[in-house]
């Protein structure tokens, strides 16, 4: 009998109800590179580190993920004052802490039930914060308004994507929903697709152009996906995770050309709206190029954008903050959508107050202003900097060749990797940049995730490393990488 099986002892015991067999088949293909083997792997080295066993190195760098605190990045002191206040308000007649701060932290606990951040919100999120959302956005966007009831606070960007793609899916067979995503992608989104059995629909940036968007390619991989699925929403993240380009206003109006021409949902993942850094280039959010498009579009492209307090100069991920707006929706649907986040109760209201502050930040005049601008400027050159400083350093390497950084937090270079070592990770079942990676974790103690848990184009090679380290620290770092890819050179050449 199948259903009972011997233990070590001889007693007969019955088989677990749920177990790989029987579990749900969608989620077994969920694969997510960012936390993947290789992090364990990482964790595990950190755990033998502490225990006394020798390595060839001191420390695990982790420069696998955007966490930009873990790295060192200070967070914004007005932020931090402010939900302190809000934590524990009995610091509200304390004097060392600004009256800016003090008087946000009152309009934040106003607005809250019972006047405690421990109470839940509604829904959608609280009023007060859609209201300075939607201010900011007209603000943002020159002028171009901003209905506050199109404005979801969300647990972070993820949670509104996933959301989303929630409303999105359905049909099956060749009706199923394919939506797509340019690759290299942020995991989060073959992901999110697996789970709920949707197709994914692959579309490849150019990166001899500085990993460009191209619309001939687009066409190419929607007509191709017409054959066995039902293509509907076309996903954008600019600027680009795990690629940092920063796309053109007449990319953007391209895009939104196509997506108009071909009747697809446009999804606009804007979450390092402020992480850009290259000599002429600039961030345009699709709702502003959207709107500027004239009536014909914008009245009838229906386009979600999302933003997090995660990234940019705030560098917040643990708050789990965010928001998406959405165009265009159709009412019904709408109320469907406000039905579905209304089972979750409400996103975090600590995340909801910081993205409250992200979005109306010290004034000038007000007491907190100087440093607040000072704070966050240090920051974004920072990056900057070290943007410039990882794409120079790669590019001096035989075998390494690496995009400008124009935004967003990661380099994404293409690297060489020796034929002989293509062959002994195949032979092990091992992607070869999965094994380069993980030579170099157990070489140098350096975590990076190799690229094909991003996805790119047959027979490349890449690895995503973020720039969020102090420039001290990336600099021994990306010194160790360079000898290291020498090393792993002429050992397989």
């Amino acid at each position: 009998d199948a259903s009972r099986k011997m233990t070590e002892n001889g007693v007969s015991s019955r088989a677990k109800v749920l177990t790989i067999d029987t579990m749900n088949p969608t989620v077994k293909k969920v694969e997510y590179a960012v936390r993947g083997p290789i992090v364990q792997r990482a964790m595990e080295l950190e755990k033998e580190l502490s225990e006394g066993m020798k390595k060839p190195f001191a420390e695990v760098i982790k420069a696998n993920i955007g966490d930009a605190h873990a790295m060192g990045q200070q967070p914004i002191t007005f932020f931090r004052q402010v939900l302190a206040l809000c934590s524990y308000p009995e610091l509200l007649n304390d004097s060392t802490f600004p009256e800016d701060a003090k008087s946000r932290a009152r309009r934040i606990l106003q607005s809250c039930g019972g006047n405690s951040m421990g109470s839940y919100s509604a829904s959608q999120g609280i009023d007060s914060v859609r209201h300075d959302v939607a201010r900011y956005i007209k603000r943002r966007d020159d002028g171009v308004p901003c209905d506050p009831d199109n404005i979801y606070l969300t647990t972070g960007a993820s949670d509104g994507i996933v959301t989303m793609l929630k409303l999105l899916v359905c049909g099956e067979g060749a009706t199923r929903t394919g939506i797509m995503i340019s690759i290299p992608q942020y995991p989060l989104y073959s992901a999110a697709l697996a789970e709920l059995g949707a197709v994914q629909i692959n579309y490849y940036l150019n990166e001899q152009k500085c990993w460009s968007l191209d619309i001939s390619e687009l066409q190419r991989s929607l007509d191709e996906a017409r054959q066995h699925c039902n293509p509907r929403a076309l996903c954008i993240i600019n600027p680009g995770n795990p690629t940092g380009q920063v796309q053109s206003r007449q990319c953007i109006e391209d895009v939104i050309r196509f997506a108009a021409k071909e009747r697809l949902f446009l999804m606009a993942d804007e979450v390092y709206q402020d992480n850009v850094y290259a000599e002429g280039c600039q961030f345009h959010s699709f709702k502003k190029v959207l709107f500027e498009m004239g009536p014909e579009y914008s009245n009838t492209v229906e386009l979600v954008s999302f933003h997090s307090t995660s990234k940019c100069y705030m560098g917040e991920c643990g708050f789990r903050g965010g928001y998406m707006e959405i165009i265009n929706l159709d009412s019904e649907v709408k109320a469907q959508l406000t039905k579905l986040v209304s089972v979750r109760l409400c996103p975090p209201v600590p995340g909801q107050a910081l993205m409250d502050l992200v979005v109306n930040p010290p004034q000038p005049g007000e007491p907190s202003h100087e440093k607040f601008i000072k704070e966050r400027t240090t920051t974004l050159c920072a990056l900057a900097e070290k943007a410039k400083l990882t794409e120079q350093v790669l590019n001096t390497v035989q075998g390494i060749s690496c995009n400008p950084v124009q935004g967003a937090m990661y380099s994404f270079p293409c690297i060489t990797i020796p034929e002989k070592a293509i062959k002994e990770a195949t032979d092990n079942g091992q992607k070869p940049d999965m094994f380069y990676c993980m030579k170099l974790l157990e070489e140098t103690g350096i975590c990076l995730v190799p690229g094909s848990g991003f996805g790119q184009r047959d027979g490349t090679y890449h690895f995503r490393m973020t720039i969020l380290p102090p420039k001290d620290k990336l600099k021994i770092l990306l010194t160790k990488v360079k000898e290291f890819h020498q090393k792993f050179t002429q050992q397989y050449s």
